[in-house]
């Protein structure tokens, strides 16, 4: 049985070769989740120690695609923490609304929920044919599923509480076509989307946009790659524009945070100085 000194080692030098071999920048990550996620591979893989799972990575081209699933989160739900989609559309939007057009860059996107949330938030404020979305994940299997937007219909009921709290003027059965079990999302909403791969570790900013909702993304990163993401956000927002993080996420203490004030901290929305 490897130690915890053994393991971090392997581990170490699995995350080199991914670099390496793939250019996916997993360095910087916490190293406790990290650590959990990999674990949790292994049996997967049926194997015993890191150093059989990166022989698989390495010579086996179908491994990696499978073992993203474990390195990377895709967890999220439409309207998650309604309070923030409410503070967005009671907030944000009146500024945005002054501008002619508008781009917003839902950073880490994973499988589309909040992306989707987002357009119909802006469609519902008469902002859809005047707001661009740049969708962005590393994992091009949940680019595919958030671009396709087809949803299970067991998690609807949870949505549709969700579009309620924050504040929706419909009823969510507007926006998505019900089939065999599964729900369809925003045909009209996705000419507005452009999706794209893109990695905070190692991407650089690709356009100016005026908010940035990157949401229960950071916690997984270290404080390095952390300063970094914070600062493609800053170097993207135009002046006064807005950041949206996670409800456990905050950017007191990185080097970001001169760079930002308070805009409605209760949300964890930001506005660049």
């Amino acid at each position: 049985m490897p130690t915890d000194k053994d393991f971090d080692l392997e581990l170490g030098l699995l995350l080199e070769a991914i670099y390496l071999k793939y250019q996916y920048d997993f360095r910087d990550y916490s190293p406790t989740s990290l650590r959990r996620r990999i674990a949790q591979a292994l049996p997967a893989f049926d194997c015993r120690t890191l150093s059989q799972l990166q022989d698989r990575i390495l010579h086996e081209p179908e491994a990696f695609p499978r073992l993203m699933q474990y390195l990377t989160i895709q967890v999220s739900e439409m309207f998650r923490d309604p309070g923030y989609f409410r503070a967005l559309r009671e907030h944000v939007v009146p500024v945005l609304r002054t501008y002619p057009s508008i781009k917003i860059w839902v950073a880490g996107c994973s499988t589309g929920e909040e992306l989707w949330s987002l357009a119909i938030l802006m469609e519902e404020e008469g902002l859809g044919d005047r707001t661009l979305f740049y969708a962005t994940d590393i994992h091009q299997q949940a680019l595919r599923a958030a671009e396709a937007a087809i949803y299970p219909t067991e998690r609807i009921g949870e949505f549709s509480r969700n579009y309620l709290a924050s504040g929706g003027k419909r009823s969510l059965s507007d926006y998505y076509h019900a089939a065999y079990g599964a729900a369809s999302f925003a045909r009209s909403l996705k000419p507005q989307v452009v999706f794209a791969n893109h990695s905070l570790a190692t991407d650089s900013v690709f356009s100016e946009v005026h908010l940035v909702s990157c949401r229960n993304v950071l916690i997984y990163f270290n404080r390095t790659l952390q300063d970094r993401a914070l600062g493609l956000f800053r170097d993207a927002l135009v002046r006064r524009g807005f950041l949206g993080l996670g409800s456990k996420e905050n950017i007191r203490f990185t080097a970001a945070s001169e760079a930002f004030e308070d805009f409605v901290p209760a949300e964890k929305i930001y506005r660049k100085q």
